[in-house]
C-alpha cells in the first residue's frame, strides 16, 4: 500500500511547515487529489488514521478536493473528461491524447488555530 508512504510524506511536509510557522499542530489540512493520481481513497483513509498519530496532523480535519481528469487529443485538439487514462477521443476516436489535469496530489492548505 503506497498510500501509507504518501501519508508519511505529507506528515513530513506538515512538520517542516509547523516549524516554519512556529506552531505545535494544525487544525485542518486540505489535499487536492486527481482521479488519475493512482490514490485509492479507502486505502488513504486507512493509512491516514495510522500515519498521523503523534504528529502535527493528529487532530487536523482532513479535507479533500477531488479533481476530474481531463485529456486533450493530439490529433484534433478536442479537450474532454476521461474515466480511464487510455480513453479515446470522443470526437475523432484517436488514442493519442495528453493528460492535462487529474494526476495531482498536492497539499492545498494547512490551517492552525491562533
Amino acid at each position: 500500500m503506497h498510500e501509507l508512504s504518501i501519508v508519511m510524506s505529507i506528515v513530513d511536509i506538515a512538520e517542516k511547515e509547523a516549524i516554519k510557522a512556529n506552531v505545535d499542530s494544525f487544525s485542518q489540512i486540505e489535499l487536492t487529489i486527481g482521479s488519475q493520481s493512482g490514490i485509492v481513497m479507502e486505502a488513504l483513509d486507512f493509512a491516514w488514521n495510522s500515519g498521523v498519530k503523534n504528529t502535527v496532523l493528529e487532530n487536523a480535519k482532513l479535507s479533500i478536493k477531488h479533481i476530474k481528469a481531463i485529456s486533450k487529443c493530439s490529433d484534433c485538439g478536442y479537450t474532454f473528461e476521461i474515466e480511464n487514462l487510455y480513453d479515446a477521443c470522443p470526437k475523432c476516436n484517436s488514442l493519442f491524447t495528453d493528460l492535462i489535469q487529474g494526476n495531482e496530489l498536492q497539499i492545498s492548505s494547512l490551517s492552525y488555530d491562533k
